[in-house]
């Protein structure tokens, strides 16, 4: 199934060569989860501070388990300091 990953500022780093700024379009199997692909990408969960999938946030108990569907979009920003 396809799904779309982006990953924002410094996180964009572990998108892998050849993607569009910020995000990929992947290929990901059936009943794959948010932490499936915090993991296939190598982003560091303590760096994964807001999740969200079509919009919705994820918390952190429920990425493991929360399964992906055809065409999702999930996005992922680290946690940012203002001043």
């Amino acid at each position: 199934m396809r799904v779309v990953f982006k990953l924002f500022a410094s996180l964009a780093d572990f998108l892998p060569a050849g993607r569009r700024g910020n995000l990929v379009e992947i290929e990901a199997d059936p009943g794959s989860t948010v932490g499936d692909l915090i993991t296939r990408y190598q982003v560091p969960e303590k760096k994964a501070h807001l999740v969200l999938v079509n919009g919705h946030y994820i918390a952190p108990a429920g990425r493991a388990t929360h399964v992906l569907q055809e065409g999702d979009e999930v996005a992922i920003w680290p946690p940012i300091a203002g001043g």
